[in-house]
């Protein structure tokens, strides 16, 4: 059934509000391991916190309701998002290849090359523009593997025309949106099998958890990647569970503020002279920007951007900025600065870095939620060092 209420309020009015027993507004932590049973057995739906638990059971269908609010989905949490994307590789078997953007997140492409590799199964990188998706084919291909806005360099994936492209061959289209979140973005609409996202960040929103969640709409698929959870167990406690859905509650309006002022900064940024190469979804230049368009409702948080002295540059921005903290991890409601060479995709052999673009001078910005005329004066002042 399609759920005509608006974005906020279904955010607000999350699974299990109230809660039924007491009329608690907020869902309760059920902080146990274990449920009694009346005979051997014979429970009330809950014997083992492994398998289930009802503050996680509340935050699966609270993410599975904004990802797909046309239609019913499942959602599954794990107690990262590296643990949710691990879990979708095990659907694979040894011989099956999988086809990947290019530029995935490092810790995704080292998963794929140094652990799944390891038990037969292999990955293509491309950049999947046209024509690439049929020359990367194989008789083995089993996932079509996508980010989109990718991690760091924002490229922009077609996901229903590549999705339609994939079935064709009878391949599994699996989706990260964690750049996006379900605010701005729903692959589930434009046809992908599998939406994953590490909900350590936009979802939760305030850098205080780690978290991921798999979301699909298939029955059977359901029931394959449920298993793997309870068999794997790598589920977030009732606690984690408990603060994603808080910051479930104020994703619409968190979202709203991240890209006004992520919009607000590419403009300044623009025209500022030490910036030699800007990247963010929502410049009319930008290589996707018209795909972006109309499979986003906004063009997101995150900038990123190269400055005037390359690894140099980068390092005293950085060490010049106030407000944008230099630390992993995106999507808070603070400011961060990041430095994809040496962190997040140190792991990425480094001519594949350089081949996709991924450069020691690159530095990727989370916009958070501050004023944006304060985190321009910071960007400024910091740029004006250089």
């Amino acid at each position: 059934m399609t759920d005509q209420r608006g974005e906020s309020t279904r955010a607000v009015h999350t699974a299990g509000d109230p809660e039924e027993t007491t009329g608690s507004v907020q869902p309760p932590i059920f902080q146990t391991s274990t449920y009694v049973q009346s005979d051997f057995a014979v429970h009330q739906g809950y014997e083992y916190s492994r398998t289930q638990n009802p503050t996680r059971d509340a935050l699966e269908t609270a993410v599975a309701e904004l990802e797909s609010p046309d239609a019913p989905a499942h959602g599954s949490a794990f107690s990262s998002g590296m643990a949710a994307i691990s879990a979708i590789t095990q659907l694979l078997k040894s011989g099956d290849h999988i086809l990947a953007a290019s530029d995935l997140y490092g810790g995704t492409a080292r998963l794929f090359d140094e652990i799944m590799a390891k038990f037969g199964v292999s990955t293509t990188y491309s950049e999947l523009g046209p024509g690439e998706l049929e020359a990367c084919a194989q008789d083995n291909t089993r996932i079509l593997w996508l980010e989109s806005p990718t991690n760091p360099l924002l490229n922009i994936h077609d996901i229903e025309t590549l999705t339609k492209q994939a079935h064709e061959r009878g391949w599994l289209v699996v989706v990260d949106n964690t750049f996006a979140s379900p605010v701005l973005q729903r692959p589930l609409q434009l046809g992908a099998d599998i939406v994953v996202h590490s909900t350590t960040k936009y979802i939760a929103g305030h850098s205080d958890l780690v978290g991921g969640c798999i979301v699909v709409r298939d029955d059977g698929l359901n029931e394959q990647i449920r298993f793997i959870q309870n068999t794997i167990g790598s589920v977030p406690s009732p606690l984690d569970s408990f603060l994603t859905l808080r910051g479930i509650r104020t994703l619409p309006l968190r979202m709203e503020r991240h890209c006004d002022n992520a919009e607000f900064l590419t403009e300044r940024l623009a025209s500022h002279p030490k910036v030699t190469r800007l990247l963010y979804p929502g410049l009319a230049q930008h290589s996707g920007h018209e795909v972006a368009s109309r499979q986003m409702r906004r063009f997101g948080g995150i900038i990123s951007l190269e400055v005037e002295g390359g690894e140099a540059g980068a390092r005293k921005l950085a060490a010049n900025l106030v407000l944008f903290a230099t630390a992993e991890s995106l999507g808070g409601v603070e400011s961060l600065i990041n430095h994809p060479w040496t962190m997040t995709h140190a792991a990425t052999p480094e001519a594949r870095r350089l081949e996709v673009g991924v450069t020691s001078g690159l530095v990727r910005l989370s916009v958070g939620i501050e004023d944006a005329e304060d985190l321009w004066n910071d960007l400024n002042n910091a740029l004006n060092t250089l």
